[in-house]
């Protein structure tokens, strides 16, 4: 019987070993006939894995891709043979031959296949492994905490079964995790756990990982000598052992020393060692790696032009690995991790552009800042008219309902037990256990069902605009885009109109952080928002740092922002021009322009080709506002109701459990302006037209069962939760208690919003911080806009900070004024309402007015 032993992967990532445990005991035979039936079969799936292993020893790229064919042939005779653990086995070899090729999807996808054949058939040691490379997968796409929830169920498991090379595996990979997140000495304990248990179980190739890993820190930490001896040993254990992948990661790792100790030319010997053994073995990512830092070297010896080709191979590397990536939220935290590569490379054009100012390099800059950023975005933005769960087989759509209804039923656990008066962390555990498990099968589920559909598979990747597509298809001669790329070392702003581009470089990020930020607590806070000095001087720092370069080209143009970085909270309304002569105050950046921000240049293209030919629907305006947030509102006074604030956490999980993240009070405050609000707008529409829904009506279950997808104006007027750390907890609050007192869901989810179907011209978001949302390295901002967005909206207005209730009310009133009255488009609308409002004693200060901002088509 062919041994499945010692299977290894590269040492900077995972070993996995696939080890035989007790023999699982066959299924009962159903006459002989089928027992010999069942025998062939699960010989010949040994001898095709055999096979499969011994191809995929050899090592080379092509090598592996015959391997995979032939452990999918193993894969599919040992399910004829009925063989669970086998079929376990296999999926586990094929995910890790997909994860050194590059395709991690695959290779997640292969895993969590493996992981319930393990459990049915009791091997928690393979088991321990499949969790433990599951965790691999999702470190190396850029989701680290959630690596470690998987490396902190697999620990245990190995400790469990004696599985000491499994213990040391996964030790070896939480290090590297802490190493990433910048937790050093807690890396270096857990090297220090798991390198005698490698030595001790005999894993050289481990030992060689461990080893390169310890050497990792010691770069990172500055003792670049003490990084190098430990280079040294790991290098020969990599030789001896025959892992060309590990030889390769050691040799670059060592060019990055000698790079950052200026011996430039002795680092590119070592690049160029490590260069071709990453190709041979298909190592794409490490390849991709080891070309940036080839680039690195070449621009420091000012080889600029061969610079240029190095960093361009190694970003369509990139691009390439990550078109693999079917599921966006993986897709855009993979590309969060790469971002260092775009930065260098629009860092290294506009060098060259210095150098060389006619040779259209800043062009190129530009380009890929466009190219760099939303990327995700673009692609959900594409798929969102294609209706991608037509011709999906309804079995593969009940399983998506089935997995969101445990994930509910989960929640509910989770909170009982945090909230019972003596919490079981054990059970807590396990629940948590549970709850990862299902989100994993959730996410499974949504990838399979993108990647089975026929319209998904017809759509192209959309590609980001080059100059003259943003010149022709998004300015015109009256708009300028004004694009903004933060950098470590130096930052850019492009400048482009219809007809030209103009760049500037500006100081580093970390400047630009500070006087952003420094911007918005004056606005925002308390105790600085009303005092004008303070606002003014605050104002005037940043607006000398970002728009200051520009400011003669800005005439009175309307501008379209594509903000990087910390920019994307800030207010650009409410910025000053800086002073020219003969001005005895500084002009309020909103008195002079249209502001509009966007994700992306590229992002309104695709809007615009989704939505522009779209016939408006028959009714004009759908406004929910003023929901019943607890059985304690007046409203419910009278109604036959055992609803207790008790009941109403427990019904809505998810909502309370945003509102703690988000450090807000429960239950939620009643607005009472928004009613006033709402009133106010709906006596601007004819009645016919227009829906108001309020109270308890304002309900999830009415923003959800599709009606508003008959109107062309949708408005929110509600607490709204943008969660910056995990946006699946962004929501807008609706009522929590119905019409006869019972309590229902008042969470409208943006995954909820995400499946929302509307032909909105404008979707109106009147509530705190609804603008807001994770801020995704290379993505932009990841919240309730970008949901409305798929969901239909040509636009959305929306808030950046926790809004003044009165105030908005008065800005809603005077916004949809101008809209209707004066026929201005809303961009236009939303400014007048602002400049408006800027001009009344009681609202002047910019946190009663500059929060809104319009983001999608300003048309």
């Amino acid at each position: 019987m062919f041994d499945r032993t010692q299977w290894f992967l590269a040492g900077m990532s995972i070993a996995l070993s696939l080890q035989l445990s007790q023999p699982v005991a066959a299924a009962t035979p159903v006459g002989k006939v089928v027992q010999t039936a069942q025998t062939n079969s699960s010989d010949a799936a040994e001898k095709a894995e055999n096979e499969g292993v011994q191809l995929y020893q050899q090592g080379t790229a092509e090598a592996k891709r015959s391997a995979i064919a032939k452990l999918e042939e193993a894969l599919k005779l040992y399910r004829q043979a009925g063989d669970n653990r086998g079929q376990a086995l296999s999926l586990l070899g094929l995910g890790k031959v997909y994860s050194e090729l590059g395709e991690k999807q695959k290779a997640l996808e292969y895993y969590s296949q493996s992981l319930p054949l393990f459990r049915a058939v009791g091997d928690r040691s393979g088991e321990a492994t499949a969790l433990n490379n599951i965790g691999v997968v999702y470190s190396a796409l850029g989701e680290k905490q959630k690596a470690l929830e998987y490396y902190s169920q697999s620990l245990p498991l190995s400790r469990a079964t004696g599985d000491r090379g499994g213990e040391a595996r996964t030790l070896n990979n939480i290090g590297n995790v802490y190493s990433y997140l910048g937790e050093k000495q807690k890396a270096l304990e857990y090297y220090s756990q798991s390198l005698p248990l490698r030595r001790a179980t005999g894993d050289r190739r481990g030992e060689a990982g461990t080893i390169n890993n310890i050497g990792l820190v010691y770069s990172d930490l500055g003792e670049k000598q003490k990084a190098l001896e430990y280079y040294s040993q790991s290098l020969p254990l990599f030789r001896a052992t025959g892992e060309r992948r590990g030889e390769a990661t050691t040799l670059t790792n060592i060019g990055l020393v000698y790079d950052e100790l200026g011996e430039k030319q002795k680092a590119l010997e070592y690049y160029s060692q490590s260069l071709p053994i990453f190709r041979a073995t298909g190592d794409r990512a490490g390849e991709a790696v080891t070309l940036f830092h080839i680039a690195y070297v070449k621009r420091a010896l000012n080889n600029l032009t061969e610079a240029l080709k190095d960093i361009e191979a190694s970003l369509k590397i990139i691009e390439n690995l990550r078109t693999k990536i079917a599921s966006p939220e993986l897709r855009s935290s993979y590309f969060a991790t790469v971002q260092d590569y775009y930065e260098f490379y629009i860092n290294l054009l506009m060098q060259l552009h210095k150098t060389n100012p006619k040779s259209g390099y800043d062009t190129k800059a530009l380009e890929a800042s466009e190219r760099s950023r939303a990327r995700s975005l673009l692609e959900l933005l594409q798929e969102s008219n294609a209706n991608i769960r037509e011709g999906i087989d309804p079995n593969l759509l009940q399983q998506e309902k089935s997995w969101q209804q445990q994930l509910e039923a989960i929640e509910k656990q989770r909170i009982e037990a945090i909230s019972s008066p003596n919490p079981n962390q054990t059970k807590i555990t396990e629940i948590d256990k549970q709850r990862l498990a299902l989100l994993q099968e959730y996410q499974q589920i949504q990838t399979k069902i993108r990647t089975a559909s026929p319209r998904y598979a017809a759509l192209t990747q959309p590609q980001p605009l080059t100059l003259p597509e943003i010149q022709k298809q998004i300015l015109d001669e009256n708009t300028i885009l004004l694009q903004y790329s933060l950098g470590k070392d130096r930052s850019y702003l492009w400048v482009v109109t219809s007809t030209g581009l103009t760049s500037y470089e500006l100081p580093k990020q970390v400047d630009i952080e500070t006087a952003a930020r420094n911007f918005r607590d004056a606005i925002t806070s308390r105790i600085h928002r009303d005092i004008p000095q303070k606002v003014a001087q605050a104002s005037a720092n940043l607006s000398q740092v970002i728009l200051q370069p520009a400011a003669a080209q800005l005439a009175n143009k309307r501008l379209l922002i594509v903000p990087d970085g910390v920019l994307h909270y800030t207010p650009f309304p409410s910025l000053t021009l800086p002073q020219t002569r003969g001005q005895n105050t500084n002009l309020s950046l909103i008195a002079q322009h249209e502001i509009i921000t966007l994700p992306s240049a590229s992002s309104l293209a695709i809007l615009r080709q989704n939505y522009g030919d779209r016939k408006p629907p028959s009714q004009t305006l759908a406004i929910l506002a003023d929901p019943v947030f607890s059985p304690d509102d007046e409203r419910v006074k009278g109604k036959i109701t055992q609803a207790t604030t008790e009941k109403l956490e427990a019904n809505n999980l998810g909502l309370n459990r945003s509102l703690r993240a988000s450090n807000r009070e429960w239950p939620p405050k009643r607005l009472p302006f928004t009613r006033q609000e709402a009133q106010t707008i709906l006596t601007l529409f004819p009645s016919a037209s227009s829906r108001q829904i309020f109270d308890f009506n304002a309900s999830r279950t009415t923003a959800t069962d599709g009606s508003l997808a008959n109107y062309q104006i949708v408005h929110f007027a509600t607490h709204g939760l943008a969660n910056s750390k995990n946006p699946e907890l962004s929501g807008i609050v609706m009522s929590m208690v119905d019409d006869k007192g019972n309590l229902v869901n008042g969470f409208l989810r943006l995954t909820d919003i995400f499946n929302l179907k509307l032909a909105a011209n404008l979707v109106v978001l009147s509530a705190c911080q609804s603008g807001m949302g994770q801020n995704v390295k290379g993505e932009g901002m990841v919240g309730l806009t970008r949901g409305f967005m798929y969901a239909g909206a040509q636009r959305v207005a929306v808030s950046l900070w926790s809004v003044d209730d009165e105030g908005t009310a008065v800005l809603m009133q005077k916004f949809y004024q101008k809209m209707l009255q004066q026929k201005l488009a809303p961009a236009a609308a939303l400014r007048a309402a602002q400049i408006e409002m800027m001009q009344q004693e009681k609202w002047k200060s910019p946190y009663y007015w500059a929060a809104f901002t319009l983001q999608g088509e300003w048309k």
